[in-house]
C-alpha cells in the first residue's frame, strides 16, 4: 500500500487506516471474536495505521486493539483520541490532571508505555484556543508518555485555530464526497504547516456504499437511529450531515456514476486523491469490509471527468443542506 508521512511525527502510514469505533459501539453489536478477525484483516491487507478512542465503548476498542496486537509481531501505528470523558463535557474539565488521567487510562488499555498520537478528541471550541491545554500536551511528550498529539475537529475553524499551535502534528476531520469544506482552505493550511490529515466519515457513515435507501433501518443501539438531529453528539458524525432522505437519493446518483466499480473503494478513492490527505480511516465490522476499504488503495486514480461529475452532485444535491454549517 502506498504509504504517506503523518505530518511531522516520523511515521509513515498506508493512505488507508482503519477507524475502530464500531468495534467499540454505536453501530450495533460486534462481537470480541468478530472485532479481532476485523482487525487481523485490516492488518494483513496492508493497514498500518488503527484509530481509536478512549469513549468508544468505554475503552473497550483500545482493549480490543490491545489483545489483536498482543499475538501478532507487526505493530501498526495507533492514534487514539482523549477528552469525551470529560463530565460534565466543558471546557473547564480539559485540565492538565484530567488530560492526564485520560492518557493514562489508554496507555494500559493498549498495553503501552507512549501512546503513538493522542488527538483531543472533538472537545468544546474554546479548548482549541487554550494555551492551558498545549502546554499539559508538551509535557506529557517531554515526559515519555505519548510520542505526538493532534486534534479531531467538527469545524474548518476548529481546524485553523488548533494550527496556530506549533505542537500539533495531525487534524482529524470528515471529509468524503458528500463532504467538501475543507478542501477550501484547511487542507491547504495543513499542507503548508506540515500537519498531517486523517480523514474520518469517508463513506458518509455508510451512504457513499450504494446499499441504502429511504425504507433502509438501523438498530436502536446504532448512532443512525438515535443521532441523525445531532441528538447525542455533533450530528455531523451520523451521515456527514447529510439528511438522510437527501443523502440516499444523492448516493443513488454518485452509484450510478461508479458504473461497475464499487461504490464505497471510489468513494476512498475519491479521500486519497485530495491533495494534503495523509490517510483515510474507514471502518469495518466484517473482514470483507476491512479487505474491501485497504484494496480502494490500488484502484486506478479517479479521471479529472469523473471528479467533475462528484463535484457536481455536491453542488446540486448536497450543498445547500451541509456547506454553511461546517
Amino acid at each position: 500500500m502506498e504509504t504517506r508521512p503523518l505530518g511531522r511525527t516520523g511515521a509513515d502510514v498506508g493512505v488507508v487506516g482503519l477507524g475502530t469505533w464500531q468495534l467499540g459501539g454505536d453501530w450495533g453489536d460486534v462481537d470480541e471474536a468478530t472485532a479481532g478477525d476485523v482487525l487481523d484483516a485490516a492488518l494483513d491487507a496492508g493497514v498500518t495505521l488503527l484509530d481509536t478512542a478512549d469513549v468508544y465503548g468505554d475503552g473497550r476498542s483500545e482493549e480490543r486493539i490491545r489483545k489483536a496486537l498482543a499475538a501478532r509481531s507487526d505493530r501498526p501505528f495507533v492514534a487514539t483520541k482523549a477528552g469525551r470523558r470529560a463530565d460534565p463535557f466543558e471546557a473547564a474539565q480539559y485540565t492538565p490532571e484530567n488530560l492526564r488521567a485520560w492518557v493514562d487510562r489508554s496507555r494500559r488499555n493498549l498495553g503501552v508505555e507512549t501512546l503513538d498520537l493522542v488527538q483531543l478528541h472533538c472537545p468544546p471550541t474554546a479548548v482549541y484556543s487554550d494555551q492551558r491545554v498545549y502546554d499539559a500536551l508538551d509535557a506529557m511528550v517531554a515526559d515519555g508518555a505519548i510520542a505526538a498529539y493532534g486534534v479531531s475537529v467538527e469545524t474548518v475553524a476548529e481546524g485553523l485555530t488548533a494550527l496556530q499551535h506549533p505542537g500539533v502534528q495531525t487534524i482529524q476531520v470528515i471529509l468524503n464526497v458528500f463532504r467538501r469544506k475543507p478542501l477550501e482552505e484547511l487542507l491547504p493550511a495543513a499542507a503548508a504547516a506540515g500537519v498531517g490529515i486523517l480523514a474520518r466519515v469517508p463513506l458518509a457513515s455508510g451512504l457513499l456504499s450504494g446499499k441504502y435507501d429511504e425504507s433502509t433501518t438501523f438498530g436502536a443501539d446504532d448512532h443512525r437511529t438515535y443521532n441523525r438531529q445531532g441528538e447525542a453528539f455533533d450530528v455531523g458524525e451520523t451521515f456527514a450531515g447529510v439528511p438522510y432522505e437527501v443523502g440516499v437519493a444523492a448516493a443513488r446518483e454518485f452509484t450510478a456514476i461508479c458504473g461497475d466499480r464499487s461504490p464505497a473503494q471510489v468513494a476512498l478513492r475519491w479521500v486519497i486523491q485530495q491533495p494534503g490527505v495523509t490517510c483515510v480511516i474507514p471502518g469495518a465490522r466484517s473482514v470483507e469490509q476491512a479487505r474491501s476499504n485497504a484494496a480502494a488503495a490500488d484502484l486506478p486514480a479517479l479521471t479529472d471527468a469523473e471528479l467533475a461529475d462528484f463535484e457536481r452532485l455536491y453542488d446540486e444535491r448536497i450543498r445547500q443542506h451541509v456547506h454553511d454549517r461546517w
